[in-house]
């Protein structure tokens, strides 16, 4: 899988611009605040539908206009495919690939897959439950469609539900239908947990060599898949929450509040773990996200690094560099220094200044 090249039209600080990329490594080098992780953001877009900083889109469209567009050229298994994506303020998304329709946005899911690491991911292993779900469901939507359509299921199901709760306030007589929507959010949730813990097995079955080659053989590092209720006890713990989730006007119990734990021994690193455990830890997971793409969806994935270098120190730098040489990597970063320094191979290089790139 490679991206041939990519055309921007009022997205971000971008007013137009047309990239083409080689298949090996490509730099977008440049000042903080100029534009180079829009690019990142526009080819994580067209892979995934979302932006990886949560953005909605009349926010992502150029400030001085209505309408944004991406159009991104792929190349896989030596089949071209072009995907456009038209982003406005004020109604949803529509994409196209190769000129036809999509009917819905995640139809677009699988065609091309990214990995994407910034900064903020090295605080994946200490930061709050929360961001390991949305690893684990990023991931895992890529992979699986089957997933994506159960999660989105069950997410829609947990807001009805909890509007549920808080109209019960003024509606006592509601009551009667909760029972309607737990059993929805037992049957969904439970597929989510299947599904949960066969990644998390196939994950530790990648981790596992990376970690150890990583820590130079001192450390194995596991994970651990932390449901917040097992399959078979998933109803009646619903039924048992109900007067609580009334009174907390909230859903208490489900896959929406699970967790996933990283040992390394008897140490559950997230809390107990070193600063270098855990940013060694999260380098290891993004690495596993590259073998794990490979394996499952018998495709090369394509890795986009947002500054990630400048957080690691020379050890980590080396060993991600190294690992990545055989596949697409688009990389921004405010210098070339690491680069000369480490002798590594660069095949493009993209100067970036307020929206405007030089090649």
């Amino acid at each position: 899988m490679i991206i041939k090249s990519l055309e921007l039209m009022n997205f971000r600080n971008y007013e137009f611009l047309d990239l083409k990329f080689d298949k090996g490594t490509n730099i977008l080098y440049g000042d903080n605040a100029q534009g180079k992780t829009n690019v990142l953001e526009a080819i994580y877009l067209s892979a995934t539908t979302k932006s990886h900083k949560g953005s909605k889109d009349r926010d992502i469209v150029n400030f001085h206009a209505e309408e944004s567009h991406i159009r991104t050229y792929l190349e896989k298994e030596g089949i071209e495919y072009k995907v456009d994506m038209h982003l406005r303020k004020n109604k949803s998304k529509g994409i196209a690939v190769d000129g036809q329709k999509l009917k819905k946005a995640a139809d677009l899911l699988g065609l091309l897959n990214v990995v994407f690491f910034s900064p903020e991911d090295l605080g994946i292993i200490k930061n709050g439950p929360a961001e390991r779900r949305r690893f684990v469901d990023m991931e895992l939507c890529q992979l699986d469609n089957f997933y994506l359509y159960n999660l989105n299921h069950y997410n829609k199901i947990i807001n009805q539900r909890n509007k549920l709760l808080k109209d019960m306030y003024f509606n006592p007589q509601l009551k009667d239908t909760l029972n309607i929507w737990d059993s929805q959010l037992v049957s969904f949730g439970s597929k989510i947990i299947e599904r949960r813990r066969i990644f998390t097995e196939q994950l530790n079955e990648i981790i596992y060599g990376i970690h150890k080659k990583l820590s130079g053989g001192r450390e194995e590092l596991v994970i651990k898949y932390e449901p917040d209720v097992e399959i078979g006890k998933f109803e009646e713990a619903m039924r048992a929450g109900q007067e609580k989730d009334i009174k907390l006007k909230q859903t208490g119990v489900g896959p929406h509040r699970d967790d996933f734990s990283f040992t390394v021994g008897d140490t559950d690193i997230r809390k107990f773990g070193s600063q270098g455990q855990q940013r060694t830890a999260a380098l290891s997971l993004k690495l596993s996200e590259i073998e794990l793409v490979k394996k499952v969806a018998k495709d090369t994935p394509v890795l986009l690094l947002d500054d990630v270098l400048s957080e690691l120190d020379s050890n980590r730098q080396q060993f991600l560099l190294n690992t990545i040489g055989d596949i697409q990597t688009i990389i921004t970063c405010t210098g070339l220094d690491e680069f000369v320094k480490n002798r590594f191979e660069i095949n493009k290089v993209f100067k970036v200044v307020d929206g405007t790139i030089e090649n």
